[in-house]
């Protein structure tokens, strides 16, 4: 594995550097969020960008090992940390930070000298009722991700998007259709089953949803009802029920059994006008696990870093915007995250027993995420988009 820095933007005597197998600590020797196997990577959460299986070990957060272990399978070796515990691993310090982001996903601080550096992973500052609330850490240099980095994403209280999305259900039951809306399986989908009114109908979800609920309900996170979709109660709920699937499910068979099914997306890109017709969708919901723009730049100030290393997302915008405004100096560090995204969530082998439906190729000329970038913010034909219309829910 090569642990040589990949940039030039790198900090001399960086304590967390960028390589070909991803970020790494030279002299506490383990990687954070590796995107190739090594012997010790220290898991900020369990979405598989940021978790790749075949690693010696892992380090995540106590919350998160659930989700983890349902994710790369009962052989890998995972230990955990209390959020703030701390541990010292070859004369360097960590800790982990509530992130926000998703159940049991973390902050990294690694401390070294007196140097300390945070990592934030992707997180978000709204709150949220499935995860611990991001806090804040002081640090000397804070790496964040910006993959909302630009001044339109702004997002609206979750109670009213859920609001939204219950009104939405209970008037396509008025007109005798399925309700269905897509997610990534991890997080999202478990955020949104916690606003869901089980009052209105049933609720169903797709096997890669069910696979995670078991770990969120021993965490303690309260969720309504929800049954694996199959044959049965998708037929007995045609016109009534509420489907929670991930992208992958778009467009496939799966979604037949379901009869007249009205459909909506949950994501961030959902705030940029014309995403809704991504194939061909009904509604698009604002609803995101990153955080937004406002929430980007008071996160990094509450820090109280000097030097901000900016990731995944809209870097060079968010990099000169800080160096501009004249209160930190930021640099760029490359990634191979794919963040939220539109296209299918997570790789095959990350979703045991998901009643794997075939990856659909898209139905519109909307740009999908490409394989070096993965967010369609990257790509300029969305960058030059306004934002969404007051009708498409953002």
């Amino acid at each position: 594995m090569s642990t040589t820095p990949t940039t030039p933007n790198t900090p001399a005597n960086a304590l967390i550097q960028p390589t070909e197998s991803g970020l790494y600590c030279p002299p506490g020797n383990f990687f954070i969020d590796p995107w190739r196997p090594v012997d010790l990577a220290i898991v900020s959460h369990a979405h598989a960008d940021h978790a790749r299986s075949g690693c010696g070990a892992y380090l995540t957060s106590a919350e998160g090992t659930a989700v983890l272990q349902a994710r790369l399978g009962s052989s890998a070796r995972i230990e955990s940390l209390q959020y703030g515990e701390q541990r010292t691993i070859n004369g360097v310090t960590v800790s982990l930070h509530p992130a926000g982001h998703i159940l049991g996903s973390s902050q990294i601080r690694v401390e070294h000298h007196g140097e300390v550096w945070v990592f934030s992973g992707d997180y978000k500052t709204q709150p949220d009722p499935t995860c611990s609330p991001f806090e804040p850490v002081r640090c000397h240099t804070f790496i964040t991700e910006c993959t909302f980095g630009l001044p339109l994403y702004q997002w609206r209280p979750q109670s009213e998007i859920m609001a939204d999305i219950n009104a939405w259900w209970r008037a396509n039951q008025e007109r005798d259709r399925t309700t269905a809306i897509f997610a990534w399986s991890l997080g999202k989908a478990q955020r949104l089953l916690a606003g869901l009114d089980p009052t209105i109908g049933p609720i169903l979800v797709h096997g890669a949803v069910a696979n995670m609920l078991p770990a969120y309900r021993a965490a303690g996170v309260a969720l309504p009802p929800a049954e694996r979709a199959n044959e049965e109660n998708a037929r007995e709920g045609r016109g009534r029920a509420i489907v929670i699937a991930p992208p992958s499910a778009i467009g496939t068979p799966w979604m037949k059994k379901f009869g007249d099914v009205a459909l909506a997306f949950a994501s961030g890109w959902m705030a940029i006008r014309g995403a809704r017709r991504w194939r061909s969708l009904d509604r698009g919901f604002a609803l995101s696990d990153h955080v937004d723009w406002p929430g980007l730049l008071s996160a990094i100030d509450a820090t109280g870093a000097q030097q901000v290393g900016v990731t995944h997302g809209n870097i060079d915008t968010v990099v000169r915007y800080l160096n501009e405004s004249g209160k930190v100096t930021a640099y760029a560090i490359p990634t191979r995250y794919k963040g939220e995204t539109l296209t299918d969530e997570q790789p095959a082998e990350a979703m045991p027993d998901a009643d794997a439906a075939p990856e659909a190729a898209p139905a519109s000329d909307e740009p999908a995420a490409s394989a070096d970038d993965s967010t369609p913010a990257q790509d300029e034909r969305w960058q030059r988009r306004p934002a969404a219309e007051a009708d498409d829910s953002p």
